[in-house]
């Protein structure tokens, strides 16, 4: 059970422009994390916005972003952030096999050719997420790699701002220890 008790469906009626927008980006749902957020109007309208842009605004692929993510989610046991973004990392082209792979991440210190499932360009992401989540701190090689790969500064930049998000994200999750969703 949430450390934090969640906002009762007849109390979502107190901010209804902030809730609708909440909606219309979930596709018209409000989740546990929402419900959640919604506790400190505030901060919930800040994280939408900054949840919005980066899910729907950067020229990062889908597939890095949502890889980027479920390492995050994978590296900080946060249950309820893989379940939200594994699926959006399949339809962004992700595989199973990938994913599987994935649960391994948390056991290594460098991301090499055992992930097999994974190109070049996504093993180097990898280890900056690794790096970026564990350490905070992230080797020049493992940038440098990272750069060549993308070959776009501005990649970069969002790459690394949706690892630095997610982290966040998770953090929030494990900590207020937000309850996964049940259909």
């Amino acid at each position: 059970m949430s450390r934090v008790a969640y906002v009762p469906g007849e109390r979502t009626a107190d901010e209804p422009a902030l809730v609708a927008s909440i909606r219309a980006r979930r596709g018209g749902t409000l989740l546990n994390l929402d419900r959640i957020l919604l506790r400190s109007p505030p901060f919930a309208q800040g994280w939408n916005a900054h949840l919005g842009a980066v899910r729907r605004e950067l020229s990062l692929s889908a597939r890095l972003r949502e890889l980027a993510v479920c390492a995050v989610a994978i590296l900080n046991d946060a249950d309820y952030e893989l379940q939200q973004h594994a699926p959006e990392f399949v339809r962004a082209g992700g595989t199973a096999d990938q994913l599987q792979e994935l649960g391994q991440l948390g056991r290594v210190t460098r991301v090499a050719a055992e992930f097999a499932a994974f190109d070049s360009t996504e093993r180097a992401v990898l280890q900056l997420t690794l790096e970026m989540t564990r350490d905070v701190r992230v080797r020049d090689a493992t940038f440098d790699r990272v750069r060549a790969a993308l070959g776009d500064e501005r990649q970069m930049v969002e790459l690394v701002g949706v690892v630095a998000t997610y982290n966040m994200v998770s953090r929030f999750l494990v900590a207020l220890d937000i309850d996964l969703e049940t259909d």
